[in-house]
C-alpha cells in the first residue's frame, strides 16, 4: 500500500557539538513535525548531522548528511497508531532528500504489524512524504 502526505515542523533545536572547525560543523537536533494527508499526525525527530559547508548567512546554502531516529503517532488511512523509522539523508541546493526504513517491532495500536520504507523531500517552499508499507 501507499500513502503521502506533506510535513511541517512545529519546532527545531539544533545545537554545534563535536568542535568542528568552519566550514565543516555537526549538529544534534530535537524536532517535532506535523504531518498532513493520508499520514496524519505529529513526529518526533532526533537528528544527528554533519555539515560539509555551512554558512550562517544563508543556511539554505549549506550541503550536509543526516541521519535521525523518528517517532509517529497519529492515524495512516484511518488506523491509529504509531511506528519508529529510521532515516537517513542530504541536503544540497536547498532540498532535503532521505530515505527511510521502518523499524521492526515499533508499531502500535491498529498499526502494529507494520512495515516499510519511506522517501521524503523538503525545500524551503514544500515538502512531500511518501510511505510504501502493508500491515
Amino acid at each position: 500500500m501507499k500513502a503521502t502526505a506533506t510535513f511541517t515542523p512545529t519546532t527545531w533545536d539544533e545545537k554545534p557539538y563535536g568542535g568542528l572547525q568552519k566550514p565543516a560543523r555537526m549538529t544534534k537536533a530535537s524536532v517535532e513535525f506535523l504531518f498532513k494527508g493520508q499520514l496524519e499526525g505529529h513526529a518526533h525527530t532526533e537528528f544527528v548531522m554533519f555539515y560539509r559547508m555551512y554558512d550562517e548567512k544563508d543556511l539554505h546554502a549549506a550541503s550536509a548528511s543526516y541521519v535521525g531516529m523518528t517517532r509517529f503517532e497519529g492515524t495512516l488511512n484511518g488506523k491509529s497508531g504509531g511506528f519508529v523509522f529510521e532515516e537517513h539523508g542530504s541536503f544540497e541546493g536547498g532540498a532535503a532528500r532521505s530515505s527511510s526504513t521502518i523499524l521492526s517491532g515499533s508499531g502500535t495500536g491498529a498499526l502494529k504489524a507494520i512495515k516499510g520504507t519511506a522517501t521524503g523531500v523538503s525545500t524551503q517552499n514544500s515538502s512531500e512524504f511518501t510511505l510504501e508499507y502493508t500491515l
